[in-house]
């Protein structure tokens, strides 16, 4: 692909960043705060690759033998596997707000994806403070290639959030093969396969500033399924696909997770598992690109790669497919199950940064996406911003092999609102896990993941003493939560 002529941010969203560069460098009252803002020859690039409705167990470093990521494994066997690795929302706009922001859906009013065919005025408010904001400020080139799903309002434009450069979709929906990409400010068609489109914009975007310090967030819009064609039963498809990354799926009988579950549509699971699996090959071919740009350019050793996935997925497992929003496939029944079993709420993260990550280092604490806001800026030698409230913890004490106090209960949550209605809230530890919902009397369910990781038997009516005592603690827990994010 030709190199990419980029639109640089209108001056109504540059001041958005220029409006808080002083707050960088003077100090902050969060204790996780940089000590000093790094040299600018010492600054490492930062590269943030993040997939779209990929679980925690598409890879082979997980132990998938029917998936194909070499690339993906490298980078968790060159840096560090977070292995307890959660969302605070499993499905898109609200986990990508928390990523951004460090706060929780319900606080930024997106709870639900965005549909803005419904919803148009719905978007992150760009008066919040985010952290590709804080880098920019601080002098980070900073660009946005692929999905953003925050907002398709100018004034929500990622320009307006932190970002130099933005070529992607502003919206949610998207197809695998020629889709409608926005660049230089204009929407037009380009044609080939989405994932390899994204990648070459990105790798333009890193042969243009080799030479300073850059941020490059790549969104892709793969593994989620397509929005547009779809087959004629209005099933989802995957398809179309490259043959470097269909051909070794095409003809796979893959595993099926829970097989045995009731009236479970098998044929319907294979058929979906072998094109999921092929658009998450389309993604660790790409990946492996720019890893190779980077060898190819000299700069491996001073930038900081970041994988993770805005939330985990379901194919087959508990009977069902799709994320938190989920839908049964069985063949008596396709309807909504909303949940937040650990496969929607989990995601797959690994860190690679040579020198000061060692090679294989695991993180079993539990971490979420509301982290990589200190994370990163801490990495950068960037200050947290003062006055913006940030409720991620900084793990890079975690990556670093260290063994700091840490706190391993996770707190999720879901207003559904699309596909079906319910107000989910979770409450996990790594021995129970309790969800309510709010809005659906007898819908709650509690699990002993020391002896039930699998979620497959709901505690919630159990008299069982011991059980009863662990649902009133939860109980207590959640609530207290709820109350202090109010």
């Amino acid at each position: 692909m030709e190199s990419i002529k980029i639109a640089k941010p209108v001056a109504g969203f540059a001041l958005a960043a220029l409006s808080i560069a002083f707050l960088v460098h003077c100090g902050t009252s969060q204790p996780e705060a940089a000590d000093a803002v790094l040299e600018e020859t010492t600054r490492p690039n930062i590269i943030f690759l993040y997939t779209d409705d990929q679980g925690a167990w598409t890879t082979g470093h997980s132990g998938n033998t029917d998936a194909h990521t070499p690339n993906l494994d490298r980078i968790f066997r060159e840096g560090a596997h977070l292995k307890n690795s959660f969302t605070t929302t499993p499905v898109c706009s609200p986990s990508r707000a928390s990523l951004m922001v460090s706060r929780y859906g319900t606080e930024l009013e997106i709870t639900d994806y965005l549909n803005h065919s419904q919803e148009p005025d719905l978007g992150l408010d760009p008066a919040t403070v985010t952290w590709p904001e804080v880098l920019q400020a601080s002098g980070y080139t900073t660009g946005l290639f692929g999905k953003w799903h925050l907002g398709q309002l100018d004034r929500y434009h990622p320009t307006a959030s932190g970002f130099d450069e933005f070529s992607g979709f502003r919206t949610g929906g998207q197809i695998s093969k020629d889709p409608e990409v926005e660049i230089d400010g204009e929407v037009r068609q380009v044609e080939g396969y989405t994932p390899d489109i994204l990648t070459d914009l990105a790798i333009d975007f890193v042969r243009r500033h080799k030479d300073q310090p850059f941020l490059a967030n790549v969104h892709y819009w793969a593994p989620h399924a397509n929005t547009a064609n779809r087959t004629p039963d209005d099933d989802r498809t995957w398809l179309p696909l490259s043959d470097a990354d269909w051909t070794r799926f095409q003809a796979l009988d893959p595993i099926v997770p829970d097989p045995d579950y009731p009236n479970l549509d098998i044929p319907r699971v294979k058929r979906m598992m072998r094109e999921y699996l092929g658009s998450i090959a389309s993604v660790d071919r790409n990946v492996g690109r720019l890893l190779d740009t980077l060898d190819e350019l000299g700069l491996a050793s001073k930038t900081i790669v970041i994988f993770s996935s805005d939330h985990g997925y379901n194919m087959g497992h508990h009977g069902i497919w799709h994320k938190g929003n989920g839908r049964w496939i069985l063949t008596n029944n396709q309807g909504p199950r909303p949940n937040m079993f650990d496969r929607s709420l989990r995601v797959p993260a690994a860190v690679r940064w040579p020198g000061v990550i060692k090679p294989g280092t695991v993180v079993e604490q539990t971490t979420t996406n509301l982290d990589w806001y200190p994370t990163v800026l801490a990495a950068a030698g960037a200050a947290l911003p003062q006055g913006e409230l940030v409720r991620g913890r900084n793990i890079l004490p975690l990556l670093k092999g260290e063994s700091p106090p840490w706190d391993n209960d996770l707190y999720a949550e879901y207003d559904q609102y699309h596909f079906s209605v319910a107000d989910q809230r979770t409450y996990r530890t790594p021995e129970w896990k309790l969800i309510r919902d709010f809005t659906n009397p007898g819908k709650d369910e509690l699990y002993h993941l020391a002896n039930d990781p699998g979620e497959q038997k709901n505690l919630i009516d159990s008299r069982d003493p011991e059980v009863v005592a662990a649902r009133k603690q939860l109980e207590a827990k959640l609530l207290a939560k709820m109350e202090e994010i109010q």
